[in-house]
């Protein structure tokens, strides 16, 4: 599984374990992140420690899971940016729009 999720209280911690996000993978996420939002979960990291390069079907999927988010009052919190992911969320001026830790500890944490 390339994303898999865990439940931490009232958050859920989704997990990148592709190195690259791209069109390949993106469809696959979403899926996760609207799934977990259906379930009535408004509290996602998404951790991107291990994902070394994210497009423009990466980003897509990302805004999709901070919109879910926005919209039934909760959160969405990226966590573990490698630096090129980083470089590219900063080119796109998201940086300015989601919340971004260093990490799924220092997230978790920011739910308790």
């Amino acid at each position: 599984m390339n994303f898999p999720s865990q439940t931490h209280g009232q958050s859920v911690l989704v997990e990148s374990n592709v190195e690259k996000l791209d069109s390949t993978n993106a469809p696959e996420l979403k899926s996760v992140f609207t799934f977990i939002n259906k379930n009535g979960v408004n509290k996602i990291i998404f951790d991107l420690s291990q994902t070394k390069y994210c497009d423009s079907s990466g980003l897509s999927a990302i805004l999709v899971a901070n919109r879910l988010c926005k919209d039934t009052n909760g959160e969405f919190v990226l966590s573990g940016l490698q630096s090129s992911v980083r470089k590219m969320i900063e080119i796109a001026q998201l940086d300015k729009v989601l919340v971004i830790v260093d990490n799924k500890e220092a997230a978790l944490n920011s739910f308790e």
